[in-house]
C-alpha cells in the first residue's frame, strides 16, 4: 500500500533499488547530493546533477523537464553515505516560472523499480522559493527509509547547497544552471519502441544524429511519457504495436480480437525522387498501420520525433561550437606569448571562425531536415481526416456525422522557434484518459500576462467552444454529450454556437443548485457505471442512464462550489475518465489558492493547454518547450456551427 506523506513525516523503505519520479507543472532541475551521518555535503563530488549526472548508486536526469525519473540503488552507495537528498530547482530563462508558488505543487514519488509505489508526496505551501529539497533518504540503524521533506530556498540552489555544508556553493549552483542552460544533456537515449511500431523513413532522409555525441546506453533519466503533470506537459507517446504483450506488465492488450497477424501491414511505397540525388517525394500514410487514420496517425509522430531530434541535434552542435570557441579562447588568454605582436587577435579570430563554420554547417543540415520535413507536411495535411485537420481544411465542407468512433482528435499545434512555420499537429487518443484544463489565468505565462484579463477569459471560453465541437463532431450522434456549468453566467456569450445549435445535454447549469445538480448527475452516472462493470452486470443498468461518453465544461472554477461540489469534481476527474466522464475546466488555478493542497491532484491529473500561443508542452525524447497553440477557425468562417448544426440534426434525427 502506497503511503501518502506530508511534510517530516517517514517511511520504511523495503527495498534497496529505487526510482523516484517527479512531476512537476514546469520545468525543473532533478539533482541530489550525498550526506554523511550529519548530512553533511563534502562538495561537488557528493551531487548529482545534469551536469555530472552520475554517482555510484545514484542517476539524475541530464536536463530540465516536467518529468523526471532518478535511479538510486542504495547498496551501491559508499559507506560514508548516509543521506540521499533529492532536490528541484526552477531553470534559468526568460518566460519561465521565477518561484514554486507560480506553478502547480510538484509530486514525487519513490517507486520500486516495477513502477509500485512505494511513498508519495506532494509539496505544497511553497511560494517565493526556486528551490526545495524534496525527499531524504536515510540510514537509521542499518535501514533506509524515506522522509517528505519540502524545505524551500528562496535564494535557489545556492542557498540550498550552502545549508547542506557545501563550501562552494555559488559556484557549484552556477554551474549546475549553465549546464541546464548551455544543454550539455540534450541529447538523450529515445525511448524503447517495438519493431512493429518503428515509423519506416525514405532512404534519402537519414535520421537527426545527436550532434556532439552519442546518447549512453545506461537508463534513460528526464524522460516524457504520456501521463504526466500540467505545466510543461508530457505528450501522449504514437499508438503502440498492435499486438503489445500484457504478460510483460503492461496494463493494456492492443491485439484486436478479429486480427490473426502480429504486426501491421507495411506502409505504402515512397514515390520515387523527382531527379537523382533527390530526396524521395512525401507520402501521405507514410507509416505502419491495420488503416489510414492509424498510418497518418504514426506518421504525424514520427513527424513530430523527426522534428525534435533534428533540432536537438543543431543546438547540441552549435552549444559544442560555442564550447570549444571558449576552451580555446581561455588557453590562447593563459599563454603569455600570446601578449606578443598580433598572435592572440590572429587565435581569436581563428577560433571564432571555426566556431562560426561549426554553426554554419549545423544550420545547413537542419535546413535540409526542416525542408524535408515542411514538405511531409503539406503532402500529409490535405490528407487528414477531419478528427486530425484544422478548422481550416476543405476536409470540413464534406463534413457527414461519423458511424465510428476515431482513434485520436487534434487539439491544437506545435512548433520550435528554430521554424515557427512547420507546425505538428497535437493528436490525443480517444476516448480522452484523462481530462483538460484551459488555463485563463494572466500569470501563467508572458503571453497572457500580456492580453487583457477579459479578453483571456473569453478566448478560452472560444477554446474550450471548439474543443466541444470537435469531439461532438467525431463522434457518433447518440455516443457524445457535453454539460456546461457556468454559474453566474458569464460565459453565456462565448457559449452560443452550443446552445444555439440544440447540442447540449441541457442549459448550461447556473447559480450553487445547478453546479449541484449537474454534479450529482454525473456522480451517479460513474458509481452505477462502476458497479456494473466490477459485477459483470452491464445489462442491469437503468434504462435513463446514457452511457455514451459525457464531457463536463466548467466555467469560473470556483464560483458556486461548495466543498461537496469540490469534492464530487475531484472524483469525477479521477474516476470519470475509466467510465466515460471526461472534465474540460476553464479556470485560473490563483481563483483556487483558497483551496490549497486539496485541489492539487486534480490539477495534476489534466492536461494544461492555454487559449493563447505558450511554451509549456514538452515531446517525450529530448524534452524541448514547444509552442501550443490553440485550433481556431478561419477569421469570418462559420464552419463551427455549420458543423454543429450538422451534428444537432443528426441527434434529432436519430431519437425520432
Amino acid at each position: 500500500m502506497t503511503a501518502e506523506l506530508v511534510r517530516g513525516q517517514n517511511h520504511t523503505l523495503p527495498q534497496t533499488r529505487l526510482e523516484i519520479r517527479v512531476s512537476a507543472a514546469s520545468p525543473v532541475v532533478a539533482g541530489a547530493t550525498l550526506g554523511d551521518e550529519r548530512g553533511t555535503v563534502h562538495g561537488a563530488e557528493w551531487v548529482a546533477h545534469p551536469g555530472s549526472p552520475q554517482l555510484p548508486g545514484l542517476e539524475v536526469s541530464r536536463q530540465a523537464a516536467a518529468d523526471h525519473r532518478l535511479a538510486v540503488d542504495l547498496d551501491a552507495l559508499s559507506d560514508a553515505v548516509h543521506r540521499v537528498t533529492v532536490f528541484l530547482a526552477l531553470p534559468p530563462g526568460s518566460g519561465r516560472p521565477v518561484s514554486f508558488g507560480a506553478v502547480a505543487a510538484p509530486f514525487v514519488a519513490v517507486t520500486g523499480l516495477d513502477g509500485t509505489e512505494i511513498a508519495t508526496f506532494t509539496l505544497t505551501g511553497l511560494d517565493a522559493e526556486s528551490a526545495v529539497t524534496a525527499l531524504e533518504l536515510y540510514r537509521r540503524q542499518g535501514v533506509w527509509k524515506v522522509r517528505a521533506v519540502g524545505q524551500g530556498y528562496a535564494a535557489g540552489l545556492a542557498e540550498m547547497l550552502a545549508d547542506q555544508g557545501v563550501t562552494a556553493a555559488a559556484e557549484l549552483a552556477a554551474s549546475i544552471q549553465g549546464a541546464v542552460a548551455s544543454g550539455l544533456a540534450r541529447s538523450v537515449a529515445p525511448p524503447p519502441r517495438t519493431p512493429d511500431g518503428e515509423r519506416v523513413r525514405h532512404p534519402a532522409r537519414p535520421a537527426p544524429s545527436a550532434g556532439s555525441g552519442t546518447p549512453d546506453a545506461g537508463p534513460v533519466t528526464g524522460d516524457r511519457h504520456p501521463a504526466p503533470a500540467p505545466g510543461s506537459e508530457p505528450l501522449a507517446e504514437p499508438s503502440p504495436a498492435p499486438a503489445a504483450d500484457t504478460t510483460a506488465g503492461g496494463p493494456i492488450n492492443y491485439a484486436h480480437p478479429r486480427r490473426q497477424t502480429s504486426a501491421p501491414p507495411p506502409p505504402p511505397p515512397a514515390a520515387p525522387p523527382t531527379a537523382p540525388g533527390q530526396p524521395a517525394q512525401p507520402v501521405a500514410g507514410d507509416a505502419t498501420g491495420w488503416s489510414m487514420d492509424e498510418r497518418l496517425y504514426n506518421q504525424i509522430w514520427g513527424m513530430f520525433e523527426d522534428l525534435a531530434r533534428a533540432v536537438a541535434a543543431y543546438r547540441s552542435a552549435v552549444d559544442f561550437a560555442e564550447s570549444r570557441m571558449d576552451q580555446e579562447l581561455e588557453r590562447t588568454l593563459s599563454d603569455p606569448r600570446s601578449r606578443i605582436g598580433g598572435t592572440g587577435d590572429r587565435a581569436r579570430e581563428e577560433a571564432r571562425a571555426r566556431r562560426d563554420e561549426l554553426t554554419t554547417r549545423a544550420r545547413e543540415a537542419l535546413d535540409r531536415d526542416l525542408a524535408q520535413l515542411a514538405a511531409e507536411s503539406a503532402v500529409v495535411e490535405p490528407a487528414l481526416p477531419a478528427a486530425y485537420a484544422g478548422w481550416d481544411n476543405p476536409v470540413w465542407h464534406g463534413y457527414r456525422v461519423p458511424m465510428e468512433i476515431p482513434m485520436a482528435l487534434r487539439i491544437g499545434d506545435l512548433h520550435l522557434p528554430e521554424r515557427a512555420d512547420l507546425r505538428i499537429p497535437l493528436l490525443v487518443r480517444l476516448p480522452l484518459e484523462r481530462g483538460i484544463w484551459i488555463d485563463s489565468g494572466r500569470t501563467a505565462s508572458d503571453a497572457a500576462a500580456s492580453t487583457d484579463g477579459d479578453q483571456l477569459r473569453a478566448a478560452a471560453v472560444e477554446t474550450a467552444v471548439a474543443m466541444a465541437a470537435r469531439l461532438l463532431a467525431v463522434y457518433p450522434a447518440d455516443e457524445f454529450s457535453v454539460h456546461v456549468i457556468d454559474p453566474a453566467g458569464s460565459a453565456a456569450g462565448g457559449l452560443a454556437p452550443l446552445v444555439g445549435s440544440g447540442v447540449l445535454a441541457g442549459p448550461p447549469a447556473a447559480g450553487a443548485g445547478g453546479v449541484a445538480s449537474v454534479l450529482a448527475h454525473l456522480t451517479r452516472r460513474v458509481d452505477l457505471v462502476q458497479m456494473a462493470v466490477r459485477a459483470g452486470a452491464a445489462d442491469s443498468l437503468p434504462p435513463d442512464l446514457d452511457t455514451g461518453e459525457q464531457l463536463l465544461i466548467v466555467n469560473d472554477f470556483p464560483h458556486g462550489f461548495d466543498d461537496r461540489a469540490v469534492t464530487q469534481l475531484r472524483y469525477l476527474a479521477d474516476e470519470g475518465p475509466a467510465v466515460g466522464v471526461h472534465l474540460l475546466m476553464i479556470a485560473d488555478r490563483e481563483d483556487a489558492r483558497a483551496y490549497g493542497p486539496v485541489l492539487d491532484p486534480l490539477w495534476r491529473s489534466l492536461l494544461r493547454i492555454t487559449p493563447v500561443a505558450d511554451d509549456h508542452l514538452a515531446d517525450p525524447w529530448v524534452g524541448h518547450a514547444w509552442t501550443y497553440e490553440p485550433l481556431r477557425a478561419p477569421q469570418g468562417s462559420r464552419v463551427l456551427q455549420q458543423v454543429l448544426a450538422l451534428v444537432a440534426a443528426a441527434r434529432r434525427a436519430g431519437y425520432r
